[in-house]
């Protein structure tokens, strides 16, 4: 497999509060986007990622392999994070309300298990077609599958960033859970809004399609959100699939 990764504050934000972990020998792949003021969003984010990364240590993953196994060892785990992470703003008043949001990928032979809490998001593109995998845990979302809007108005929406689970935002979190069967030449890409929001699902398409490294990918779809804007912080993980990945 291989696999890029980039990070940028974007052109607005004085800091990034974004973070990013990739565990290359378990096949953990997580991006996370912090919010709250006073750079507590920053510590929610980082928290998260090395949440994981202290559970997968402690917590082997070998052997989890069925959907229900992951289901169970993903959501112990970020249930850990999100009591350490509210319990902390809960403790300290210049962190209250601090949150992140949360996607991570996990591979097993050719599965890939994604799992989410608030809106960053993970995407497959094959044979140049992408699919979001994941569903935005958000206000408008909700008003878009219920009906009570269209696309066009979710776009231009007041409260279109007003995410509605986050990691550490309640004592309680759970997150959803997506099966993808990967297939050669398969490209994962996983993000924060500060990608999909600031540029086009064509542009993105058009970047993946190009035939590069997955860093210099990452980077050039960074250039492409900064060129558009950067009114966020902008954090990207591609992942290319080969054969000996799934065997």
């Amino acid at each position: 497999m291989e696999v890029g990764f980039y990070t940028d504050r974007g052109r607005i934000r004085d800091i990034n509060e974004d973070a990013c972990g990739i565990l290359r020998n378990e096949r953990i792949f997580i991006v996370a986007d912090g919010v709250g003021g006073n750079r507590s969003g920053e510590i929610a984010s980082r928290g998260a990622v090395e949440g994981i990364a202290d559970y997968v240590e402690e917590h082997p993953v070998s052997g989890v392999e069925t959907r229900d196994d992951v289901k169970q060892y993903f959501n112990d785990c970020f249930r850990l994070i999100n009591n350490r992470i509210y319990t902390l703003a809960q403790q300290d008043i210049s962190k209250r309300g601090m949150a992140t949001t949360l996607v991570a990928a996990y591979q097993v032979h050719n599965i890939l298990y994604v799992m989410n809490i608030g809106d960053s998001r993970a995407y497959v593109f094959r044979k140049g077609k992408m699919q979001q995998i994941t569903d935005d845990h958000t206000y408008v979302n909700t008003l878009l599958e219920a009906g009570v809007i269209t696309e066009e108005e979710a776009e231009v929406h007041e409260n279109r960033n007003m995410i509605t689970r986050a990691i550490g935002a309640d004592q309680e979190v759970y997150a959803d859970l997506f099966e993808v069967v990967i297939k050669p030449d398969d490209i994962i890409l996983m993000c924060t809004d500060g990608l999909y929001g600031e540029i086009s699902d064509h542009i993105i398409k058009e970047k993946l399609s190009e035939n590069k490294p997955m860093d210099d990918i990452c980077r050039d779809l960074t250039e492409a959100a900064n060129q558009n804007g950067g009114t966020d912080n902008i954090t990207i993980i591609c992942m290319k699939i080969t054969e000996d990945d799934i065997k």
